[in-house]
């Protein structure tokens, strides 16, 4: 991973309805943190800090997003109906398979 990097997704955040979401990696600190922003893609901004914390018998990783979906009052009322929740799913997904694939911490 390197800043500049270029990720391609396909997503479906809503009904199926496949989309094409792009990122870049920003930033690298190795073994610290990376952040990925959106350069195309279902949000109007997306900047997400992912931080990995070295301690007693593993790694703790914390995520700090932000992000907007844009549309003015249309917008604001979509994310608390849907959008906010659609995100939370997403990272309980990640951090389940974490788990999975690392352990659950003692």
């Amino acid at each position: 991973m390197f800043p500049g990097m270029i990720i391609t997704y396909k997503v479906a955040p809503l009904y199926g309805i496949k989309l094409d979401w792009v990122t870049e990696i920003t930033h690298v600190k190795d073994q610290e943190y990376f952040i990925d922003e959106q350069r195309f893609g279902p949000f109007a901004f997306w900047h997400h800090y992912h931080h990995f914390n070295e301690i007693n018998g593993g790694v703790l990783m914390k995520d700090i997003l932000h992000y907007a979906i844009g549309w003015g009052p249309i917008g604001k009322i979509a994310n608390g109906l849907i959008v906010k929740n659609k995100v939370n799913d997403i990272f309980k997904f990640r951090y389940t398979k974490v788990e999975e694939i690392f352990g659950k911490m003692p």
